[in-house]
């Protein structure tokens, strides 16, 4: 995937992410202003204190995203966002984010796109710090987190009124 990086212009404290944004589909950049900066503040809200960690957000299609589903879970469909883990040991990982998808979901849900994109780039990255969302209780407790950090970005719930999207299926 190539596109340009949105690279951090100073060091970070200890206890941060060092996150870098590739914008792999350039509608991106038509889709939602100043994407990279909007990504960044969400993913560092998202891994609070967490300790150092290198984390890639990819923007992408929904081929490519397609793609990579199907050959890491076996579903050859385009999702919102895939989330793969470094490692055991090794804090970070990398996110993949597919445009078409999430716009087709924040028109469904009455959203505006950059709303739905914070909210599944702090889900990928809670996916990242160990959250998961297959038992019941898992996925209210990863509700809840969610909201709280939102909540932080001036992002509305997007669990009240919900129209059964969000989250993906992980």
């Amino acid at each position: 995937m190539a596109g340009p990086a949105v690279g951090l212009s100073s060091p970070l404290p200890r206890d941060e992410a060092e996150v870098d944004v590739i914008v792999a589909d350039p509608r991106w950049h038509g889709a939602v202003p100043r994407v990279g900066a909007l990504v960044q503040r969400a993913a560092r809200a998202a891994w609070e204190a967490s300790g150092p960690a290198p984390i890639t957000i990819v923007l992408g299609s929904d081929r490519t995203i397609r793609r990579l589903n199907a050959r890491h879970r076996n579903k050859n469909k385009p999702t919102n966002v895939l989330t793969f883990e470094y490692p055991a040991g090794q804090p970070g990982g990398d996110v993949m984010i597919a445009l078409d998808t999430v716009r087709r979901e924040a028109r469904a849900a009455g959203r505006p796109i950059r709303h739905h994109l914070m909210h599944l780039v702090v889900h990928g990255i809670l996916h990242l710090r160990g959250h998961d969302h297959h038992q019941a209780g898992e996925a209210r407790q990863m509700e809840m987190e969610e909201s709280r950090i939102l909540g932080r970005l001036a992002v509305p719930n997007p669990w009240k009124n919900r129209t059964g999207m969000a989250g993906g299926d992980q």
